[in-house]
């Protein structure tokens, strides 16, 4: 009997690790919905933004821009995107694993840290972390973006470093998700106009305009790149998150299927033992009665 109330607890905790599994991959499966979606109507707009600047850069050599060259830093900064929660399966393991890589390629590498997965693991890091970001598991808005975007900024203005890369997890499908990398700092006019060819509003790109910009060209476009730049990072925010959910929706998935597994295999072993147990019964109780009838 002690062996059954063994099993009994075994079938238990599986029953109620069941139920968390399920929970989180029906949550995970409602914020995926949200996140796409608050991804799809975004991109328009970062669309237009992308444009006009692609517009503004045809003319780059008629100004100049803090925007389009190097500084003189020397270093690299890589912002790094994880998760404020774990249960995601190989999500932030392979960010990880490509930051790491990144960090042996580049020059003088440094940190930005979005999400707190990241921070627990980089803290330990030969690397330097300049800063760290976290937004508790939520949604992103665009108010974080615009506080990341406004720091990296400040950053790139002063010296600090003299490129700036974005690490985040790119959502081919549901089911592929690969680390993609940005370079968002100093922007890049081939990269920019190739990045916006597809875009709406490049339905006639051998069409040429010639526009007047007042104050000043270098004034508009100065003026445009930092939303530009916001736009950029909260694009990979959303696809991030998005990302996380579809990865944890996954794991989940997957723990609910072994779960189930485990408990019909415990179900078995709790019936044969079961049954063992009442042969055994039944088998003294014959051979009782056949001693007292002799």
């Amino acid at each position: 009997m002690a062996n059954l109330r063994d099993v009994r607890l075994r079938m238990k905790a599986i029953g109620q690790t069941l139920q968390v599994t399920k929970a989180m991959n029906l949550i995970s499966t409602a914020k995926l919905r949200k996140g796409r979606r608050l991804l799809e109507d975004t991109v328009p707009y970062f669309n237009r933004i992308q444009k006009t600047l692609s517009d503004l850069l045809k003319s780059a050599g008629t100004f100049h821009s803090g925007y389009l060259k190097k500084s003189s830093g020397g270093r690299t900064a890589i912002v790094v995107v994880t998760s404020d929660k774990g249960l995601a399966g190989g999500y932030n393991a392979n960010i990880v694993r490509f930051v790491l890589n990144r960090c042996k390629e580049v020059e003088n590498p440094v940190l930005i840290l979005v999400g707190a997965i990241g921070q627990r693991y980089f803290v330990n890091s030969p690397y330097m972390v300049l800063e760290n970001f976290t937004f508790g598991g939520r949604i992103p808005t665009i108010e974080d973006a615009h506080e990341i975007s406004e720091y990296i900024i400040s950053q790139f203005d002063w010296g600090v470093f003299s490129e700036v890369r974005l690490v985040y997890t790119h959502m081919y499908s549901t089911l592929k998700l690969l680390p993609s990398e940005k370079l968002i700092l100093p922007f890049d006019e081939k990269k920019m106009r190739e990045s916006s060819a597809g875009s709406p509003f490049d339905s006639n790109p051998s069409k040429q305009y010639n526009f007047e910009y007042l104050p000043s060209i270098e004034e508009v476009f100065d003026s445009l790149a930092p939303l530009y730049l916001k736009g950029i990072i909260y694009g990979c925010l959303v696809e991030a998150y998005a990302s996380e959910q579809s990865a944890r929706m996954s794991a989940m998935d997957e723990a609910s299927r072994n779960g189930e597994e485990m408990l019909e295999k415990q179900q078995l072993y709790y019936n044969r033992v079961r049954q063992a147990g009442i042969t055994q019964e039944v088998t003294e109780i014959v051979s009782g009665s056949a001693a007292l009838l002799e």
